[in-house]
């Protein structure tokens, strides 16, 4: 089978028929299955996926709403074909873009193509701004050149999709999951986008400050993850030195002045000294943070999570 479609949704009731027809339009060439992931909606989706159910048709569905991360995993875990492609329903990205990112990732050997939604048809200040702005986040924080990380439409090696754990929030970071399990070939092809016809957009704003939450706690994972003494370790050092340097001037400068019979204050009257100590239990507590977190992370059962790509 050439190409698996997952489609996470959720109340997209009046848009399925016609996504459906669409992709049979834009896809003859292919063999391809088509992968409903019914998000826990509360209209009709359910019903019109078991219309449309066959041998190439098929749904899951949740028994609540869990997100869009958790209808990918299943849909990535399900999934036969050689390329997988994940599509949004609500009918803003055309299916007519799958065969050129297909052809990339067959031809030009891409791990991965990420739609590019280049024109939004979104409102500019509620979504076209803050997209542009968590976008050049997450192109500085990942070294991944995206200009559109979280675009719905994406096509990937099957194998990409079976080596990567989808979870929380981290849909918006396919790309860079990918890229920390070895898959480093990461394109990028513009895409158009259409105007939402049915419904409205189940994202809010805070989408935006829980991705970028998201996007550090996924950074410092894959950086420090399964070495954290190099990160509290590091950090507890130069704490604690801060504040040792700081006392032992404070007590310094007090013994020159006694000694010169200057005018001199106390080391406890002095706002400084509590700075300094404060730092130096700082030091201490994040250097014990960090040998504890490396305990843990050398007693995990899946401390060693290296990928094999072949053997001869």
């Amino acid at each position: 089978m050439d190409l698996s479609i997952i489609i996470p949704l959720y109340n997209e009731a009046e848009s399925l028929p016609e996504l459906r027809s669409w992709i049979d339009r834009s896809l003859k060439d292919f063999t391809y299955e088509l992968i409903f992931v019914d998000d826990g909606s509360t209209d009709d989706s359910w019903k019109v996926i078991e219309k449309m159910a066959s041998e190439t048709v098929h749904g899951i569905r949740f028994r609540r709403n869990y997100g869009k991360s958790a209808a990918l995993y299943e849909g990535f875990a399900a999934a036969k074909g050689e390329i997988v492609v994940t599509l949004d329903a609500d009918l803003q990205d055309s299916p007519e873009e799958i065969p050129e990112m297909v052809r990339m990732i067959r031809e030009e050997g891409y791990d991965l193509v990420s739609g590019w939604k280049q024109h939004r048809k979104d409102n500019a200040i509620t979504k076209n701004l803050p997209s542009k702005l968590y976008n050049w986040t997450a192109r500085k924080v990942t070294g991944i050149k995206l200009h559109d990380m979280n675009c719905g439409i994406k096509a990937y090696r099957a194998d990409v999709v079976k080596n990567i754990e989808v979870y929380g929030e981290m849909h918006r970071y396919i790309p860079y999951l990918a890229k920390n399990a070895g898959f480093g070939k990461i394109g990028e092809k513009k895409v158009h986008h259409q105007k939402r016809k049915y419904g409205k957009s189940k994202f809010g704003m805070d989408r935006f400050v829980n991705g970028l939450l998201d996007l550090m706690s996924l950074w410092f994972l894959s950086r420090f993850g399964k070495k954290p003494m190099h990160f509290f370790g590091t950090s507890g050092i130069l704490m604690f030195l801060v504040g040792f340097v700081m006392t032992v001037w404070i007590i310094v400068a007090k013994l020159v002045h006694q000694a010169q019979g200057l005018r001199f204050r106390a080391v406890t009257d002095q706002p400084l000294f509590y700075l300094a100590l404060v730092a130096v239990i700082l030091g201490v507590m994040l250097f014990l943070a960090g040998f504890l977190g490396e305990m843990v992370a050398r007693s995990a059962a899946e401390r060693n999570t290296y990928q094999i790509k072949e053997r001869i």
